[in-house]
């Protein structure tokens, strides 16, 4: 009996997905709980395994767009191995036999001359009789007189065509970033705070107890966690930022649910943490450290990626400096982390080289005012310089 393999339920509003690649060919062996192909969304990469073990027999090619439900494959049973046939039984040889052999032996082979004829055209003969013109002397080509050659308006002139180039259709999850960077710049506002941070005193806490940290809870101290806690420490005095628009409505959350941009070989996703007001620090760093592993690996499901109500984005993992980060709709607001650099600085009247770090706050300005903007964000460079802050909630 043949076990079907359906597209899975894509999550809430999406209605198609692409059939990325099939992981076993088709006729191949496939084990039960082994992931047969990959589907593509408009905002993940999602996996199918197979229900039971058999045979793969594919019914949609890799590349098409599939809706949930439609059925692309079966996995049948695997027929149990053929015998072989006996081998025929020798007869004895008689001396008949054995004299009747020996004539066929000793007889000429008959000329196959029709064979002959086939394998020899009928003009070879009569083109080497007759003697072979005179070849004509090569020409020399003509270089290419300046009209014909199409060049750029400083005169200097590009190959043409695009021969060099390769081309090949962008990925639904590449398309749906475009539209939906498009679409934030189109519709929000956006604005963009900076403010400079001395990671001094955060770096030197980290540094004494990151050890017993992770051998207390088991996860690193990583710094995107601890710049989590400080969003969500600002967020309780400017929760405006938490919002969004909703046509003529504000809709305000009553949690954080943390969004974390996350680099992937498909493209940038933004993984989301629910709830993430309401956890310790050590919850926080595994549950983000999980999201991004899932995000990396493929495996996130469209659940993961809804809901957020503010998006760190660290570009400082890539060596940035500074960038204006881009509102991840319908969120109003956004961090950017950069690299932290070693400059000097002034402090109590002395030049002293601190670990700095430049941080950019996007925003929607029909939500939120530039008051209020630059208030969370200078709440997050205290919350940042003074850690003892986000403890005692002050």
């Amino acid at each position: 009996m043949a076990a079907e393999i359906r597209i899975p339920p894509l999550g809430e509003s999406i209605n198609e997905a692409t059939l990325v690649r099939w992981l076993k060919d088709d006729g191949a062996h496939v084990e039960a709980d082994e992931v047969v192909l990959e589907l593509e969304t408009e905002k993940a990469a999602m996996e199918v395994q197979a229900e039971t073990a058999g045979r793969l027999s594919i019914a949609v090619a890799a590349g098409s767009r599939v809706q949930p439900g439609t059925l692309v494959g079966r996995i049948t049973e695997e027929a149990a191995p053929a015998r072989t046939p006996a081998a025929p039984e020798k007869k004895a040889a008689t001396p008949e036999r054995k004299a009747a052999a020996l004539e066929k032996a000793a007889a000429p082979e008959p000329k196959d001359t029709a064979a002959k004829e086939v394998a020899e055209p009928v003009g070879a003969t009569k083109a080497a009789a007759e003697p072979s013109p005179r070849p004509e002397p090569p020409r020399r080509a003509e270089p290419p007189r300046p009209a014909q050659v199409p060049h750029d308006g400083d005169g200097r002139r590009p190959a043409a065509g695009d021969d060099d180039a390769e081309r090949e259709p962008m990925s639904q999850l590449r398309r749906t970033i475009a539209a939906r960077l498009v679409e934030a710049q189109r519709t929000a506002a956006i604005l963009t705070t900076f403010n400079e941070v001395d990671l001094g005193e955060l770096l030197a806490l980290r540094a004494r107890h990151r050890e017993r940290f992770k051998a207390r809870h088991g996860v690193d101290l990583g710094l995107v966690s601890l710049f989590g806690r400080a969003v969500i420490h600002a967020l309780r005095e400017v929760p405006i930022l938490n919002a969004r628009i909703d046509g003529t409505d504000v809709v305000k959350p009553r949690h954080v649910h943390l969004g974390i941009a996350v680099s992937t070989p498909r493209g940038l996703v933004v993984p989301v943490v629910r709830g993430a007001d309401g956890l310790g620090l050590a919850a926080l760093e595994q549950a983000i450290g999980d999201v991004a592993r899932r995000a990396r690996d493929g495996k996130l499901t469209p659940g993961d990626l809804a809901g957020g109500t503010f998006t760190i984005t660290n570009g400082g993992v890539f060596g940035s400096l500074l960038s204006t980060p881009i509102l991840n709709p319908p969120q109003s607001g956004i961090l950017g982390m950069h690299k932290i650099e070693d400059r000097p600085v002034a402090r109590e009247g002395q030049v002293v080289i601190r670990p700095m770090m430049y941080v950019a706050l996007s925003y929607d300005h029909r939500l939120v005012d530039g008051e209020q903007a630059v208030t969370f964000l200078v709440r997050v460079k205290e919350a940042l310089e003074d850690p003892a802050r986000m403890v005692l909630e002050v």
